[in-house]
């Protein structure tokens, strides 16, 4: 019954499907979106490697929820990269993250708390009832801080 076959002819709206059938439920889903930067920095008032300036390569994740909209979308993923990439990025990829974050140790316990605030300052402006649920800042592959809503 849903062995391999050829389609031969796509599914058309208003014929095929109908446009509200597209939100199969009214739901709050989680979306995930994962980056990537490079950055340095140093720690104050740490005893070890990290008080001298050294840098990372980091991954953040964003765990992103809201209510799927007419046509089943949470949040496109090209909208959380455009915010990533103009309102969060351009303080953290290939910068001095002591010179560029607002004054704090650049751990990554602070930095985490910092994406996740600028992050959720824009997703709460958008429709269906969007929120930033969490965001994972990895230090190193097997490292990481991480913020979540209901902690903050």
């Amino acid at each position: 019954m849903f062995g391999f076959r050829i389609v031969e002819e796509l599914q058309k709206i208003d014929k095929d499907i109908h446009r509200e059938q597209l939100a199969y439920h009214q739901k709050r889903v989680m979306v995930s979106k994962s980056f990537t930067f490079d950055a340095a920095h140093h720690l104050h008032c740490y005893e070890g490697k990290c008080k001298n300036l050294h840098g990372h390569t980091y991954q953040v994740v964003f765990g992103i929820s809201g209510f799927v909209d007419e046509i089943g979308l949470v949040i496109d993923f090209g909208d959380i990269k455009k915010i990533w990439k103009d309102k969060i990025e351009i303080f953290l990829d290939h910068r001095y993250l002591n010179e560029t974050l607002p004054k704090m140790n650049t751990t990554a316990e602070n930095m985490v708390v910092w994406i996740f605030e600028q992050m959720e300052e824009t997703v709460r402006t958008l429709p269906n009832d969007c929120r930033v649920e969490f965001v994972r800042l990895f230090e190193t592959p097997t490292s990481y801080a991480e913020a979540r809503r209901e902690w903050m």
